[in-house]
């Protein structure tokens, strides 16, 4: 970003926690864009952007496409798709990045800049469960990547109406656990859009902590239908998430990240969060695409590659993508073969 300039800023995939983003940006005073489609983006174009939050609503007029080659290199690379729609879409972005674009993914699970500048076994790996044939790091390469973690919630309340839920801070740090001008230039425009921005040099850490909860909670509300307070409430599925933490929180050791907590505090802090709907379960629901691979099979392939034995977090992985399959909502390859779910009845 050129000092003193008003940024160039594009949201790819302007939905719950983009939209959000985007539109406090624009009301921040940046130049903003999105890249959405369907009703979403019809809305857009036509009546703006809306912002509901508590009893506020608030309009931005913002420029929307979806075609990304309308747009041109930009800044700033808000990158607010799913992981797993990532791969697909990946491609497409490519117009938007230059050689000094700063990409900022806001998603869940390991991302593909994970192991970028990130020393140890695995330092530089790809992992196919997340980037299967490198399109995603070719299209939206790590170097430009400031790794996210974000911690706040919204929703789609209609086409072209983002609802604010809780929480306000968004976590960016360097993937090789430097200090940069970028990063640097980068949370001081989030925080001028009204977000608990904040930089950190340990990124890699701050993704796997907050994996740490949603590789367990996330798969098993999807198997079982449950709010988060009736499966933490279970003496038997109380038991299932811990020793998919302590497999978890051994991979983390193994590549050098400390928890910095107890299980029982991890606990604590999602309790708070009462009777919840994760959003694997949400979106299983609504008859979409679940984000199994960067949430819980890629824990599982860093295990496999590390030596560190998951037996209950594969047990899970494997219940879960059955689940998804059998609803014609995911589909994956292993050792040359696809799998696709029960075939039709």
């Amino acid at each position: 970003m050129t000092a003193g300039a008003t940024p160039r800023v594009c949201v790819a995939g302007a939905g719950a926690v983009g939209g959000l983003i985007a539109a406090r940006l624009a009301q921040a005073g940046a130049h903003v864009s999105v890249i959405a489609r369907g009703a979403h983006l019809e809305h857009i174009r036509a009546h703006g952007l809306a912002l509901i939050e508590g009893e506020a609503r608030a309009v931005a007029s913002l420029r929307a496409e979806s075609d990304a080659a309308a747009l041109g290199e930009q800044d700033v690379l808000i990158v607010g798709l799913k992981a797993h729609h990532l791969r697909d879409a990946a491609s497409a972005l490519v117009p938007l990045v230059g050689r000094d674009t700063v990409i900022v993914p806001a998603i869940n699970g390991v991302p593909w800049w994970f192991f970028h500048g990130f020393g140890g076994a695995l330092a530089g790996a790809r992992l196919a469960s997340v980037d299967p044939e490198g399109a995603i790091a070719r299209a939206l390469p790590p170097a430009n990547v400031l790794g996210a973690v974000v911690h706040l919630a919204s929703a789609i309340a209609s086409p072209g109406v983002i609802r604010r839920g809780a929480g306000n801070l968004l976590l960016l740090g360097e993937p090789s656990r430097q200090d940069s001008a970028r990063l640097e230039a980068t949370v001081a425009l989030l925080r001028q859009a009204g977000f608990d921005a904040r930089g950190t040099r340990d990124i890699q850490r701050d993704v796997w902590i907050k994996l740490w909860g949603n590789m367990n909670m996330n798969p098993i509300s999807a198997l079982t239908g449950s709010t988060a307070d009736v499966i933490m409430g279970d003496p038997l599925t109380e038991r299932l998430m811990r020793e998919m933490m302590n497999e978890a929180a051994a991979v983390g050791r193994a590549l050098g990240i400390d928890m910095g907590m107890t299980i029982d505090e991890r606990f604590a802090v999602t309790r708070k969060l009462g009777a919840f709907k994760t959003s694997m379960l949400q979106d299983l629901e609504a008859g979409r695409a679940p984000e199994i691979d960067a949430i819980l099979a890629a824990p599982c392939e860093i295990g496999d590659r590390l030596g560190v034995a998951m037996p209950w977090s594969k047990a899970v992985l494997g219940l879960v993508r059955q689940r998804a399959m059998n609803a014609g909502l995911y589909r994956y390859a292993d050792g040359g073969r696809t799998f696709t779910g029960a075939p039709p009845r």
